[in-house]
């Protein structure tokens, strides 16, 4: 599944034309890699999200097509994020 597709689906970002214009800007990682919205995600990989302030670390479990809004925390884990203030000591 595309990148931007995933952080719509996932409800991560509301809209796909936002998710694209943040991987654009360079505000998504994936493992550790600076993301187009075409980069390929599946299940075990680990997106970054920069937006503004915050910093959000999540692992992919599933990458359905659409799911319900019920079930779109179901497929990623959130995971302890550091700040980019600690990365610098």
């Amino acid at each position: 599944m595309r990148l931007d597709k995933y952080l719509k689906v996932s409800r991560l970002i509301k809209r796909r034309p936002l998710a694209k214009d943040i991987c654009e800007a360079g505000g998504v990682e994936v493992n550790g890699r600076l993301a187009k919205p075409s980069t390929p995600v599946k299940p075990g990989d680990v997106l970054t999200l920069r937006l503004g302030e915050r910093l959000i670390r999540v692992e992919i479990l599933a990458t359905p097509d659409n799911p319900k809004a019920s079930q779109a925390k179901e497929i990623y884990r959130l995971l302890p994020s550091i700040q980019p203030s600690q990365e610098d000591e």
